[in-house]
């Protein structure tokens, strides 16, 4: 462990140290946070795969102290560097994806097209590339007895990371925070589009017994004849339909309650920031009005914390990066209350 004989917790947070400003090294950290700078798939605005940059240089300006899971940070939270490698093969990716879909929203057919057909080819082989490097690394920090966080990027990110956490729970489920279902069967011709994240991981990843949707508000018909015909298997908590529960008179600890109740005992969670309010995260990728307070969001956190079940992961994705860096600093305290929370569902065995 790190010594913290000279450490001040109330104190400013110090650039030299790392993320939210503490003195841990990997190797010290209980948890460490895998920062994925990646975004080819986006549908509409880019720059999410810089965030976990300026994540960092914002979770310096971060309180430490936390009244739902006080001194959680004293067994060490640290963020690796963004690989460089992935970023560039992003970027190019990225530019090659924007043309592609510029061509086919003319009504083009990428048939006729040999340029296009293999850009879409290159497109997705790095998709792929990209799901086997985080389920490699991801997978090597949980054998190592780490708890592992993922920074996105896109909401294509973490499809590596619900691979590595099967292998080592049998059966699992995903809370989803969320504007979007993301249960598309491809989405652009990207066989793992942001847009496609949920739908690949319940048909390619048969540990995930339970997806629980929360805040949906935009939506296809081919998502909802998905969840229509999912046997219970995905429980989606609409924003329209939470919002009029709540204008005819239902609090949101009912509403919670029930939401809690629809999990297994061993949760993941994925965030998507857009499933706030989008004048939390005006710079996100897809943002749509709607959605959430942080708090009514902690408030859904600690009641899943509070009633026994066990968080085993989260990836918190498409947070953007603005001039004024506001978004960036609502991710950044996002990721710390998410970072106390898993540590706090792990407790150490004394």
């Amino acid at each position: 462990m790190a010594d913290l004989t000279n450490f001040n917790p109330n104190s400013v947070g110090n650039p030299n140290n790392n993320i939210f400003g503490l003195p841990f090294s990997e190797s010290d950290a209980r948890l460490v946070i895998l920062p994925i700078p990646w975004e080819v798939t986006v549908s509409y605005n880019a720059g999410t795969a810089r965030a976990p940059d300026h994540v960092f240089t914002a979770s310096l300006q971060i309180d430490l102290y936390d009244p739902d899971y006080k001194e959680a940070w004293k067994q060490g939270f640290f963020m690796r560097s963004p690989d460089k490698k992935i970023l560039m093969k992003s970027d190019y990716l990225r530019k090659e994806a924007e043309l592609y879909i510029n061509y086919i929203s003319q009504g083009e057919s990428v048939d006729n097209n040999k340029f296009m057909a293999k850009t879409l080819k290159e497109i997705n082989q790095g998709s792929l590339f990209l799901n086997d490097w985080v389920y490699e690394q991801t997978s090597a920090m949980l054998n190592a007895g780490k708890l592992v966080a993922l920074l996105g990027g896109d909401h294509s990110t973490p499809f590596g990371f619900f691979k590595a956490i099967a292998d080592k729970y049998p059966e699992f489920g995903i809370l989803q925070i969320d504007a979007h279902c993301d249960l598309r069967n491809t989405f652009e011709g990207f066989n793992f589009s942001h847009a496609s994240i949920m739908h690949n991981a319940l048909e390619k990843i048969p540990a995930l017994k339970k997806l629980v949707q929360v805040g949906i508000r935009d939506y296809c018909e081919e998502e909802l004849d998905y969840i229509n015909n999912s046997n219970g298997r995905v429980v989606t908590f609409f924003d329209k339909n939470i919002k009029t529960r709540q204008y005819e008179g239902e609090t949101w600890k009912s509403i919670v309650d029930e939401i809690v109740n629809s999990l297994p005992q061993i949760v993941f969670i994925s965030f998507d920031i857009d499933g706030l309010d989008p004048k939390l995260c005006p710079h996100t990728g897809t943002p749509v009005q709607g959605g959430f307070e942080t708090e009514q969001i902690f408030y859904l956190l600690h009641k899943v914390f509070l009633s026994g079940r066990k968080i085993v992961g989260f990836d918190l994705n498409e947070v953007g990066v603005s001039h004024d860096e506001w978004d960036e600093n609502v991710g950044a305290r996002v990721l710390y209350k998410l970072c106390n929370l898993l540590t706090a569902s792990n407790p150490v065995n004394v």
